[in-house]
This record gives C-alpha cells, structure tokens and sequence, in this order.
C-alpha cells in the first residue's frame, strides 16, 4: 500500500468530505482514505499495482471534485497563499453584497415604517418600477455568489447534495415564487386590477433571497479567517525559515538560497540572524534562543561539538557549523509535516458526526418538502408554508459537524506545537482523558541523565583509573546516558583507550567486549548474575551503600570475576517532583520502571514523591508491567528516552519521548517533548483534555443547534408559542453555527 496526500478544491461542507471518500472507498485498490475539511485535503492509501494516483485524482474528478496530488516542496506556502486568496474573494464578495443589499432592504421595507421613496418606485403609484428594481438588485447580488448556485445544483444532479444545495434551492424557491409575483402583477396591472397589484406587492420575498446569500457569504467569510488562525502555528513555523544563508567555501562567504545547501556544507550565522538548517557547531559560541521549536524561553548556550535546529536565532556572538540537515529533512521542516499530518488526520470521536453528515442534506431536503406539504395540507397560504420550507432548507448546517473536530484538533495540535510538545496522531486528544497511570523511565526521564563519577571500590591491585579505562573502552561504544559520564571521566584524566573487540550490547544490563585478548563486562548486578560472574561480599556490601545514597554502582568485571564499580551519581531533573505532583492532582498515579537496582530506584522514588516503583526492570519486562497495568483496566502513557523504552512506549496506550532521546524511542511515541523536561508530560495531558473538552463541546453545539433549529424553522413551535423563523434569520443562525464552532476551537490557542 502506498499513501498520499492530495489538496481538493470544491468542497463546501461536511457532506462534500463524506461524497468524496464514499466514492473513493468504491474503487478497486483503495485501502482507505481520510477527507479533511478543514485542511482541504486527502490522505489515500491505495495498492498501485492496482490504482494509481493519477487514477485517485479522476474518482475525484469524477465525483465532482479536483484533487492535485500534493508536491511536498512548498506546498504549505502554496496552500496558506490560496487560502489568503480565498478569503479575500469571499470578502469582496460579501461587501458588494452588502452595499446592493442596503437599498433593497430599504426598498423592500422602508414602506411598511414610513421611510421615504422617490415618486418613479413608490409601489401605490408604480407597483413594477417599484418590484423590478428589487428584481434587478437581487439578480446582481445572485450573480455575485452565482458560485453557491453553480456548485449546489451540480450536486444535486450527482446525487450527492450538500450545504451549496441547501443554499442554492432555498434561495432559489423564494427568488423564482418573487418572479411569478411579479408576472402576476403585471398581468393584473395591464387588466387595471389595482387591488390584485397592491395585494402581490406583499408577497414579494426578493430581499430574503438577497439576505440569505449576502448572510452565508459573511459566514463563510468569518468561518475562512477563524479557520486560518487556528492553523496559525504552522504558518508561523514555516515563517522561522530563512530564505537565504551565507555558506563558506574555501573561506569566501557566499550568500545562496536556502533550498541549494548541502549537507556537508560550512555555513555562518551572525548575530540576530535565524539558523537555517540542521547542524554541528565547527567554531564559535553563542546564546541560541530555541523557543519557537521547543517552548522553552530560556536561551541555549553553544559551543563547538553542540547541535544547532533549524529556525533558532542565535542572540549573541557569531557561529559556523556544518549542516547535517537540509529541506525536507531539518528538524523545523519535519515539525512542520507533523503538525500539519496530526492537523489533517481524523479523531475516531469524528466518527459519529461524519455518519450523520453523509445523510444530512439528503434528509434535510426530505424535511423542506414534507415542512411545505404539511402546511399546505393544513390549509395555510402557499407563501406561508414556502417559507417554513426554505427556512429549513437554510438554517441547516452540516459545516458546523463537519469542522467541529478537525479545528479543535489543529488548533489543539498547532498550540502543542508552540509549547515544544509535537502530537503525532489525533487518538492522543481522546486517550489523555483516559489515562490514569504514567509509567516513567528513571534515567534521563526522572533524573539528568548525565552522571558524574563520584567514587569507585576497586579489589586486589586494581586502581580506580585501570577500571575506569577498561569501563570508557566499553562505554565508548554506547550510547547511554551513563556511557557518557565515563567517556567524560576518562578524557578529563587523559586515559588512552584501548581497543574493543566482540562488542555486544546486554539490553538493560550492561555491555561485554574483549581487550587485549581479555574477556570483559561492565554493567549492572542482573549482567554479572547472567554472566556467572562472581561477585565478593566486600564488592557486593558496598555497592548496596552507595545505592542506598541513590547512586549507581557500575561494576566493571574481567573474566568470569567482579574487580570493582564505579559510582555514579545522578541527581533528579528541576521539575521532576513538580511534574509527578501535576500528575497525581489530574489523577494519574505516577510509578517508576528502571533496571536500576532497588535500592537506587528506592533512593530516586522518595527524592521525586513517586509511591510505587519496578526496578531492576529489563526492556521486555518493562512492557510486561505496562501490560498487566493495561490488563488490570488501567490507561497508561509511558514517559521515556531511550531504546530500551521503545517496547514499552509502543505498548502503552499513549507512548511520551522525550525530545533529547533516542530517534527510535521518538518513532514510537505518539507524542514528542521537545524540551527534555517531565512537566512537559503533564502539560502535554492537559492540553490534550482541554482540546477534547472542546471537541465534546463543538459536536454537542452542532448537533444541538440542527435538533432544535430544523424544528423551529419548520414552524413546530408555531401553533403551541407562537414562534416562527423567518428564512433570514435563518440564514444568520447558519451562519454563527459554523463561526461560533471555529471561535470555540480558537480558545486553544490562549491554553496556559
């Protein structure tokens, strides 16, 4: 199977998504496929061997749509540009509108409170003159958003009818009943039955036509500038990007465009300006502020060796580095795409409401003809009952289910994003209000991460450096957290390593290698017991003190004998404790899993405020507790950085990486923490529930408002209270349906 994504033009509400992926899901080779509205996009997943993209691209066509397969190169500038434009035509279209719809308002009822006329329209002395220019000024305003006719009707006759349909023959049945009242009229007044002409002059409904279209183009409008802010994350990444760099050649700056650099290449940044790509820093330091990808205000200092992203600023003194990323591969770029692929996916809480969407306007439709016979059939006048039709036919809103989820979520997605915290599927905003435990990794989760070696206990005649060296040999080959303390210990007492053979990697126990022809083995207590390797009481007794302190004795072994460990200390992150409280106030019970040993996993537990904790944990066994959690009915997100959490983080129903961790533990994770800080976890819970409270509240508005609106239009209320809706108040209530969803789902923006 391959999947694509596609840009669609022509849609116009929830009932044009459901078509278009009805009609797809018929064509051989097609797996699935996901219409965003909101985004004006497809994913499709398809077998080529059997259906092309071009072949996906004419169903489409075919269904009455245009889909272009989405190039990736600059495709997010192309799509906000055509948006930009979109908006601005529906603006102009709605003020010319406006200023046509002001006179026949006028017109149209300024007889009834007595407001003046001149004497060539005054509908007593010239009752055509004074018709057909509210003829002429609606034909303008219909001309205008001829667009709503073109496409409602073109659906209709596919037989798939959506909100253009509902507008276009709502508008219609009182703009063509106006045109027979006035051909009435002037029959009646070519036979000089003045009182026939003053009677139809009543029965002129022009003005509520020309509302109608002038009321939903001023909604469309409001709800395509609301759509646009909630995706303003995205164009303010994409905004972080420089067009231009000045790369370095052969010691000569050359300022090139952004989309010709090279990994490998030397470029430069001075002071103020934003880093273009990916890379390594060659030469130079400097404060970098890296708030715009990571959410964190405080900024990074750099020196050569540390890693630059792309669209930081470098705030102070001048940089080179090398590029290790460029395009479509720089850490802001891949940002991008994912906010932009989580913002374009579909909830399965947006399964109900696209059900309904696809029978909507079929039943709505079935309901104006029924509301118009039942009133006739009760013996109302025909303009009366035409009235209750077309007020059903406008006051219902398919857009409002239609976008009720997908803004929440783009909004939702777009705010995370400027927090550091990056969602990579929709499903996390339902699943954070069901978690109720958060399974944390110890090392580089709950603490630093970044050991130093505090002290050793060495036997025989072995000293603390030969242990140290054999340890940095083996550890040199790793990339855990607590290689790097050694690796750092034995360069800072300039210890030459020596050369590793038969390296192997022990998951979450330690590593073994051959030196010198020697066999040996540095890890944690489980490695020697694996191993066979013997351990004195003397060794044994004082490593338990030190892990009872919360330190971590790494033994170092030669053969099938313990010769000694070092001390590692690791100390608990700023924030950790904070996190675990936030935690537990939302009511998730945090616990530890590490394959650290109990007395250090105990020592970390009462430092960070965490009641249960699983040490001496192994990959495998990690998954197992967060399956007998999952099993015990529990929902639980695993919080964790390295590859030996990257079982568990799959398992668990919401898997958090922390942002500095392994790459293989951030594909996993369905969420992504920019910022290697815990209380970015609980944020991140937070969030995800406030954005589902949103989504909750969005479909509840939008099916609210169609249950008690169609009703109400259809006159149900009337001979009980009195209540009727005329067509143009119908029209605004459409209207604020779709634009009070959108405001709704913009309050994420503000989320603190």
């Amino acid at each position: 199977m391959k999947t694509e994504k596609f840009d669609i033009t022509g849609m116009g509400c929830a009932a044009c998504a459901a078509h278009i992926e009805k009609e797809l899901k018929k064509q051989d080779g097609v797996h699935s496929v996901q219409v965003n509205l909101l985004s004006n996009s497809m994913t499709a997943s398809f077998d080529e061997n059997v259906l092309d993209a071009r072949g996906i691209e004419q169903a489409v066509s075919q269904a009455g749509y245009k889909a272009c397969l989405r190039a990736e190169k600059k495709q997010d500038e192309y799509n906000i540009s055509q948006s930009n434009i979109k908006q601005q035509k529906l603006k102009k279209r709605w003020r010319i509108s406006l200023v046509l719809l002001i006179p026949l308002l006028y017109l149209a009822m300024g007889p009834m409170v007595g407001l003046p006329l001149p004497a060539f329209i005054l509908p007593t002395s010239n009752p055509l003159s004074f018709a057909g220019l509210q003829l002429l000024l609606t034909l303008i305003i219909v001309i205008v958003n001829r667009s709503y006719f073109d496409r409602g009707f073109a659906a209709m006759l596919r037989l798939s009818p959506n909100m253009d349909t509902l507008v276009a023959l709502g508008t219609s049945a009182a703009i063509t009943y106006s045109l027979v009242v006035v051909v009435r009229m002037a029959l009646a007044w070519l036979e000089s039955d003045s009182a026939t002409t003053a009677h139809l002059l009543h029965k002129l409904y022009f003005e509520s036509g020309a509302t109608i279209l002038t009321l939903v183009t001023l909604g469309k409008y409001l709800e395509s500038r609301s759509k646009q802010q909630t995706s303003g994350a995205i164009t303010k990444l994409m905004s972080l990007t420089p067009q231009t760099a000045i790369v370095l050649r052969d010691g000569i700056q050359i300022e090139s465009a952004i989309d010709d650099l090279c990994v490998g290449d030397l470029l430069l940044v001075k002071q103020g300006e934003r880093i273009p790509v990916d890379g390594i820093v060659s030469e130079g330091e400097a404060s970098v502020d890296e708030s715009a990808l990571t959410g964190e205000s405080i900024f990074v200092f750099k020196r050569p060796g540390d890693r630059l992203l792309s669209g930081s600023i470098n705030q102070s003194g001048l940089l080179i580095f090398r590029a290790t990323a460029v395009g479509q591969d720089s850490t802001l770029s891949q940002i991008i795409r994912l906010v932009e692929n989580t913002s374009s996916s579909k909830a399965a809480i947006a399964k109900t409401a696209d059900k309904v969407s696809a029978i909507f306007v079929p039943t709505v439709v079935v309901l104006a003809l029924a509301t118009l016979f039942i009133w006739l059939a009760n013996g109302e006048a025909f303009s009366m009952a035409l009235e209750r039709a077309i007020a059903v036919l406008i006051i219902s809103c398919p857009c409002a289910l239609g976008l009720a989820t997908p803004v929440a979520i783009m909004a939702g997605t777009g705010r995370a994003a400027e927090l550091g915290i990056l969602v990579k599927t929709p499903d996390f905003f339902e699943l954070a209000r069901k978690i109720n435990s958060v399974a944390l990794d110890k090392t580089g989760t709950i603490t630093q991460g970044q050991a130093q070696i505090s002290g050793s206990y060495t036997e025989d005649e072995n000293s603390e450096e030969e242990i140290l060296q054999i340890a940095a040999a083996l550890e040199s080959l790793s990339n855990h957290p607590l290689a790097k303390a050694v690796r750092e210990a034995a360069e800072q007492r300039g210890l030459t390593l020596p050369e590793v053979s038969d390296f192997e990697t022990q998951p979450g126990l330690g590593l073994t290698g051959k030196i010198r022809g020697e066999s040996y083995a540095v890890g944690n207590q489980q490695l020697l017991s694996k191993q066979g390797i013997y351990l004195s009481e003397a060794c044994s007794s004082s490593a338990q003190q030190a892990a009872k302190q919360g330190k971590t004795p790494l033994f170092v072994a030669q053969g099938n004998r313990a010769i000694g460990f070092l001390v590692l200390a690791d100390s608990i992150k700023t924030g950790s404790r904070e996190a675990i409280k936030q935690f537990v106030d939302m009511g998730c019970e945090p616990l530890m899993l590490t394959g650290d040993r109990k007395e250090t996993a105990e020592a970390i537990r009462k430092q960070a405020g965490i009641e249960r904790v699983f040490a001496e944990v192994l990959p495998q066994d990690k998954d197992k507790e967060i399956a007998r959690l999952q099993n015990e009915g529990r929902c639980v997100a695993m919080v964790g950085d390295g590859i030996n959490d990257a079982p568990a983080l799959a398992r668990a129903d919401v898997g958090i990486a922390i942002g500095s961790g392994t790459d293989i533990a951030i594909e996993t994770a369905d969420v992504i923490l920019m910022r290697n800080d815990l209380r970015d976890a609980a944020k991140a819970l937070r969030l995800g529930r406030a954005t589902l409270n949103i989504i909750r509240q969005n479909l509840f508005w939008a099916f609210f408002y169609n249950l008690l609106g169609i009703p109400l239009a259809a006159g149900m209320f009337y001979p009980i209270f009195g209540w009727q809706l005329s067509p143009m108040f119908a029209a605004a209530a459409m209207s604020l349906s779709s634009v009070t969803v959108v405001s709704n789902a913009l309050r994420l923006t503000k989320f603190k």
